[in-house]
């Protein structure tokens, strides 16, 4: 289970981008898209299956660069097992992560 999850709001610690809040697009591994940042501009040769030209793509930030935000702190995940399953828990407040 991930400790960041599509949908999370996060703050950016370190890096280019550091102390940006964004939600998080989706999670490949260990990296993390954030919507509207670190979108870069790519110029692609044309071939039998696509057309030329420039088009936008999301480059990913490390997810050990980002931290989660609950109720507008940053703050580190705990797990607790339960009667439903295994469920986050905000570290900072004890609150349960939706």
């Amino acid at each position: 289970m991930k400790r960041i999850r599509k949908g999370d709001t996060v703050k950016v610690i370190a890096g280019s981008l550091k102390g940006i809040e964004a939600e998080v697009e989706r999670v490949d591994g260990n990296k993390v898209y954030l919507k509207g940042q670190k979108t870069v501009e790519r110029h692609y040769r044309s071939n039998m299956f696509a057309q030329g030209g420039k088009r936008e793509i999301q480059l990913p930030i490390d997810i050990s660069n980002v931290a989660l935000v609950v109720d507008g702190k940053t703050t580190k995940v705990a797990y607790k097992t339960t009667a439903e399953g295994k469920v986050r828990i905000a570290k900072s407040n004890g609150k349960e992560i939706k």
